[in-house]
């Protein structure tokens, strides 16, 4: 053996360990997909709960900025099949913000609707979605609240179906999950495929499993009473997950979270892959303060890129193609799977590949810190989910 044999010997050693445990990763991650599958057609297969009474709603929307699909979005909510008053309360920190005017055209549109607009400025906390929940809140005429981002779009019944499920025994709050609606653009696609691909089917997994204690600010629908036990939004305005601590909150009080069998749609707004990068960097790495055994976890929704990283360890290796091959396979099954249960055909099944690869890059870069950037400002977040400021270098 001669100098070079040795460590020549133990970097191939190395490879085929690394290409072995991608291998490893990448069947499991398999049949994690397919489970997915299966449970994700099971969970769009039920029925919501009726409503047993229609009490008056107050829907609370925090804007900024005009979204390109905004006027759409926020007309679903006005437009809804609810026989009881619906207040829409609109709220935004600068009184010149565009989104005021698109809720100008909404006021032109529906001059029967309930609109209420809030434009104050104060800040309760580095949180400023929910400095402006509580600065709206004082004006909520009504003592069922709906809180719903303003990039939300939902069916004519999505009222009558989340108050039906805030109307069950011991439920306490409801939220929804949510597919991607792209605006138009290709970074937009891939936006779209990232939560259709990912976010969906992994979360109808954990709720199946038990393992997930999910609450989305796409929809936080809870009584008034409810609220006011967990002391508002205002303890939540140093929280980046507000969302999740407010389910928290309200099942440390012994109420249960409902999810409802259905999904909202979520505007997939970002042009850039930077702004992509941005924001799934910023999803993942929340996740990871919040549910750092979940966050470790959804590994498993990669499959195919672990499959590609065997081929490439292993140089090419027959059994680590065909396993690429049955990846690809599965994650296909997958989302047809889920658009079949929302009721679409099937789109850029050619970009699947691409996200997936570029995913897992994300999912390993969120490991490399805790900064995460938010309309333009960056923040550092703790185990506990809380964000501070991080001066400019």
């Amino acid at each position: 053996m001669t100098a070079l044999e040795g460590p020549q010997a133990a970097v191939r050693v190395a490879l085929a360990a690394l290409a072995v445990a991608c291998a490893a990763a990448a069947a499991l991650g398999i049949v994690y997909t397919l489970a997915a599958a299966v449970l994700t057609g099971r969970f769009f297969g039920r029925a919501p709960a009726p409503a047993a009474g229609f009490p008056a709603v107050t829907v609370v929307k925090a804007v900024h900025g005009s979204e390109w699909g905004l006027l759409r979005n926020l007309s679903s909510f006005l437009e809804q099949d609810y026989p009881s008053p619906v207040q829409h309360l609109f709220g935004a920190h600068d009184p010149g913000d565009p989104a005021l005017r698109v809720i100008e055209e909404l006021r032109n549109r529906h001059p029967k609707a309930d609109i209420t607009v809030v434009a104050d400025p104060r800040l309760h906390g580095p949180n400023r979605k929910v400095s402006n929940l509580v600065n709206m809140l004082p004006q909520a005429r009504h003592d069922v609240l709906v809180f719903s981002d303003s990039d939300v779009g939902v069916a004519r019944d999505y009222l009558r179906s989340v108050v039906g499920e805030l109307q069950r025994p011991g439920v306490g709050l409801v939220t929804c999950v949510y597919h991607g609606q792209p605006d138009p653009g290709f970074w937009p696609r891939l936006s779209a495929l990232a939560t259709d691909g990912h976010f969906l089917p992994g979360v109808v997994m954990g709720v199946a499993l038990g393992m997930a204690r999910p609450c989305f600010g796409q929809t936080i629908a809870m009584r008034r009473a409810t609220l006011e036990r967990i002391g508002g939004f205002a303890p939540f305005a140093h929280h980046l997950a507000e969302d999740h601590a407010v389910g928290e909150a309200a099942r440390a009080l012994g109420l249960a979270v409902a999810i409802p069998p259905f999904a909202v749609s979520h505007a997939c707004a970002e042009k850039t892959l930077a702004s992509l990068v941005s924001h799934e960097l910023r999803w993942s790495r929340t996740i990871r303060a919040v549910d750092p055994a979940g966050h470790l976890g959804s590994a498993l929704v990669h499959p195919f890129a672990f499959a590609v990283l065997a081929a490439l360890l292993s140089g090419g290796a027959a059994w680590s193609l065909a396993l690429a091959a049955a990846a690809l396979a599965a994650r296909l099954a997958l989302k047809v799977r889920v658009d079949r249960a929302l009721r679409r055909g099937s789109r850029d099944v050619l970009l699947l590949p691409l996200w997936d690869l570029l995913a897992l890059g994300i999912f390993a870069a969120s490991f490399r810190s805790s900064r995460v950037t938010w309309r333009g400002h960056r923040f550092s977040v703790d185990r506990q989910g809380r964000m501070s400021p991080v001066p400019h270098e």
